[in-house]
């Protein structure tokens, strides 16, 4: 008994782990952007949609579903009865492992519509943030290392004149 509440456990913490792995929130700079120069663009938001972002299937949730579901059936019946029920439980297991981890890695997300100030427009597709974006806030879009993100964009403060935007 014991080693089926360890099993579940290490389980939940696996899955709990590879859920925290991946983001698509601005909020959120991979390690490998950090003191890399990102291309800007001004631009104003025209729209904002409410989408989920699915969640990743990188077979690890199916591995350890896979395992324990294995484990659990072999341990049913006797000999021959063990070896059928831990193939089954090894399926069974393998499919549910693969759903938990789509279900807790999957992220309510926003398709953003901006208008550049060149008259061109973006839709992108990000994780929400902490940030509160509305319709109408002048944003920027950064993009750094082929990934892009929308953030508000800086205020100037009273009695400084707005910086000269260039080429975009």
């Amino acid at each position: 008994m014991f080693k089926k509440i360890a099993l579940a456990t290490l389980t939940a913490a696996v899955v709990a782990s590879l859920a925290a792995c991946q983001t698509s929130s601005p909020d959120v700079v991979q390690r490998g952007d950090a003191q890399r120069m990102s291309t800007v663009q001004d631009g104003v938001l025209l729209n904002i949609r409410a989408v989920t972002i699915d969640g990743s299937q990188s077979g690890g949730g199916g591995v350890v579903g896979a395992v324990v579901g294995g484990v659990a059936g072999s341990n049913v019946g006797g000999n021959r009865t063990g070896t059928i029920a831990g193939v089954l439980g090894a399926v069974v297991g393998g499919v549910v492992g693969n759903a938990v981890e789509r279900a807790s890695t999957k992220e309510d997300g926003q398709e953003l519509l901006i208008q550049l100030k060149n008259g061109d427009r973006r839709s992108i597709i990000q994780a929400k943030g902490t940030e509160a974006l509305n319709v109408g806030d002048s944003v920027i879009i950064v993009t750094s290392g082929g990934k892009v993100r929308v953030i508000k964009a800086p205020s100037v403060p009273s009695g400084q004149p707005a910086p000269a935007a260039t080429g975009q």
